[in-house]
């Protein structure tokens, strides 16, 4: 059963830069894509960014292409995601999710696995 543990989120002033982490445990990740999520009062859960972990393929949602890096920690069987120049429209609650599939989607009901969400608040 794949385990998933987000930490690192907070309260942070605009145009300031947080790095968020999953910890992944219960299967071998070799076959599996790694995935951010983020989800606003009363709006629908969007991607973020996803990364395959056998290689390292990324991809990223449009809004926020050039400020976020996905990025894998074999040793430690962690997924990081480093956010920069942050906006109040970056308020959420962020979740790590894992598809066990090659490919990467940005349709959260693809992923089987989640974690319980960290929030991250950016102030104006």
């Amino acid at each position: 059963q794949v385990q998933l543990v987000e930490s690192g989120g907070g309260l942070v002033q605009a145009g300031g830069s947080l790095r968020l982490s999953c910890a992944a445990s219960g299967r071998t990740f070799s076959s599996y894509v790694m995935g951010w999520f983020r989800q606003a009062p009363g709006k629908e859960r969007e991607f973020v960014a996803g990364i395959r972990w056998r290689g390292g393929a990324t991809n990223y949602a449009d809004s926020v292409k050039g400020r976020v890096t996905i990025s894998p920690d074999y040793a430690k069987n962690t997924v990081y995601l480093e956010m920069n120049s942050l906006k109040p429209d970056d308020t959420a609650v962020y979740y790590c999710a894992a598809r066990k599939s090659y490919y990467s989607t940005s349709d959260y009901r693809d992923y089987d696995s989640w974690g319980q969400g960290t929030q991250v608040t950016v102030s104006s």
